[in-house]
């Protein structure tokens, strides 16, 4: 097998660089690196981790996606898909397995590279991303309403009932103080936009500055100075490490580590997923093309690199991704400073982070919530078949309820049943009318005219005669119909049959037998290239003699009334 080339996308970044590229690259960097560094706490807390997972991952994963990945604006780090994951696996098998799962997760992602599966991963229906995404919304959202509400519930269950269960079990420790902090977070983070552009007419500079950093800062700044009584980063986590720990290799238990595949593949096929999808957003916006397989290969390097370090998944990550895209970038070194700056944050301000409110950042993260939620095309299902409202329905329920593994195995299911069915709903097998000379009186031995056309039926077959459609061929001749004629030859028609499986040889293979049971055969005539050579191969030109399969429908009438006739003179003779 011809595997994919290993050339990151900053290799072919390098040619041509200069101080103009530096600077644009140098400017968003720093843009999406102070936007990246809340997030990245954010999302390590919401996973069952602590805040320094998120930097780590942030940091190292980030850093690595830019070096080694083939997207040129690509912004690597934690993502919102991974939260739910995450925590469900950390509440499962604790954060040692997670940590294995992650290497394994990123050794899997390195060889679907390496064999060019990249590609192959945009075969996932549109439908089933969306739903599983919009699902992984809600269900971040759902799991930031203990922060948010100040709730004392000591340990959020990971599933969805359990967690409606203890909301209403815990609602009456709700804290007054954590409310207003969150609401406060969200009207500014919504109003940020409106008032930075009043603002920015005196100073242009005020429209770059992002509404969730605005939050963040004031925020913060007001439950410090007026000493208000929520919970922070702080109090709940102690005070955050100004450095990147050293790497220490994860305990790997065999027995544990065999009950880690379901994990593991859920881990590599969403890293796969979101990151192919954050780079083609990407190449949208930068006006590049991504290689999907380099892509993968990057991300499977940083997902193997990030756990001996303590972090957590890491993948591709949208609203990052067009942050750094719309800021300016045109190289992956923006991703490198990107990291950096998230790093030369963490050592001089992590003191300041440790007073950050938990009821702001679950604010933070309600709102990424909600924007992941794809409102529009919830809206617009009603304009969509059935198929595609259930498939998507589908897997939004499948992900709430249970998770998103089975979500994608099922919406998988679906759309491949309901492809299969709708392809064999274009199959048609059609009846076609014999020409006029098959009415014969020469050389029977019969007074009366012997009408042919009782005796040869000709169909033309059109689309694909595969497992789903074979019920069509198998209609064409039934021994047992006592209201039917029994044809003694059958022409089948194929120049607008576009393929063949096996399972379509075997119903053709079935017909001629039954065919030749009742002394009638089976003729073919205008294959195309695909049906021609499989029908070969198979050896089912060998069976109905090599005489039977023409090239023209003209020469399949011909041997048709001579096959016809020839069984006429046996039915009068005998």
């Amino acid at each position: 097998m011809n595997l994919a080339r290993f050339r990151p996308k900053i290799v072919n970044a390098a040619k041509g660089y200069n101080s103009q590229i530096f600077i644009s690259d140098l400017s968003s960097g720093i843009t999406v690196g102070v936007i990246a560094l809340p997030l990245a706490i954010a999302f390590a807390i919401a996973s069952g981790l602590k805040p320094e997972a998120g930097l780590i991952s942030a940091v190292i994963g980030g850093f690595l996606i830019s070096v080694f990945g083939g997207s040129k604006v690509q912004i690597g780090g934690p993502a919102g898909a991974f939260v739910v994951i995450v925590y469900a696996i950390v509440e499962r098998y604790g954060v040692a397995n997670l940590i294995v799962s992650t290497f394994f997760a990123g050794v899997l992602l390195f060889t679907m590279g390496l064999f060019r599966v990249g590609n192959l991963i945009r075969f996932i229906p549109v439908a089933i991303i969306i739903g599983f995404t919009s699902g992984i919304a809600v269900l971040i959202g759902l799991s930031q309403i203990k922060d948010a509400l100040g709730l004392q519930i000591e340990k959020l269950p990971a599933d969805f009932f359990s967690q409606i269960h203890a909301f209403y079990q815990y609602a009456n420790t709700a804290n007054l103080f954590a409310f207003l902090i969150a609401l406060s977070t969200l009207a500014l983070i919504i109003l940020w936009p409106k008032v930075s552009g009043l603002v920015a007419r005196v100073w242009q500079p005020i429209s770059f500055v992002p509404g969730i950093i605005v939050a963040l800062l004031l925020i913060t700044i007001m439950v410090y100075l007026l000493d208000i009584p929520v919970e922070t980063i702080g109090s709940r986590f102690g005070e955050l490490p100004n450095q990147i720990p050293s790497p220490k290799m994860p305990a790997l238990n065999w027995e544990t580590a065999k009950q880690l595949f379901a994990p593991t593949l859920t881990i590599a096929i969403l890293g796969a997923i979101e990151s192919l999808l954050c780079a083609r957003v990407g190449d949208t916006l930068s006006d590049d093309k991504h290689d999907p397989n380099q892509e993968l290969m990057g991300q499977g390097i940083a997902n193997m690199v990030v756990p001996f370090f303590g972090g957590l998944p890491v993948t591709g990550t949208i609203a990052r991704t067009a942050t750094n895209a719309k800021a300016g970038a045109k190289t992956p070194v923006s991703g490198v400073i990107h990291a950096v700056v998230i790093l030369l944050i963490m050592i001089i301000a992590a003191p300041f982070a440790s007073h950050i409110p938990m009821p702001c950042l679950a604010s933070i993260l309600i709102y990424i919530a909600w924007n992941m939620f794809d409102r529009t095309e919830f809206k617009r299902l009603k304009q969509f078949q059935i198929t595609y409202q259930l498939i998507l329905l589908g897997t939004f329920f499948l992900t709430i309820i249970f998770d998103l593994t089975v979500a994608v195995q099922a919406g998988l299911v679906l759309a491949c049943i309901f492809f299969i069915y709708r392809i064999s709903s274009l199959t048609r097998i059609e009846k076609l009318e014999l020409p006029e000379s098959f009415t014969h009186k020469d050389d029977l031995p019969v007074n009366d005219s012997v009408d042919l056309k009782n005796t040869v039926e000709a169909y033309g077959i059109y689309g694909s005669l595969f497992f789903g459609a074979i019920d069509k061929v198998e209609d064409l001749f039934n021994p047992q119909d006592p209201n039917r004629l029994k044809p003694k030859v059958i022409i089948l028609e194929m120049h607008q049959l576009i393929n063949i499986d096996t399972s379509g040889i075997d119903a053709l293979k079935a017909l001629n037998k039954s065919l030749n049971k009742h002394g009638g055969q089976l003729l073919v005539c205008c294959a195309n290239s695909q049906p021609s050579s499989l029908m070969m191969r198979s050896g089912f030109i060998d069976e109905i003699g090599p005489e039977n399969s023409l090239e023209t429908l003209e020469l399949a009438f011909e041997r048709a009334k001579k096959l016809s006739a020839e069984a006429c003179k046996v039915n009068v003779g005998s």
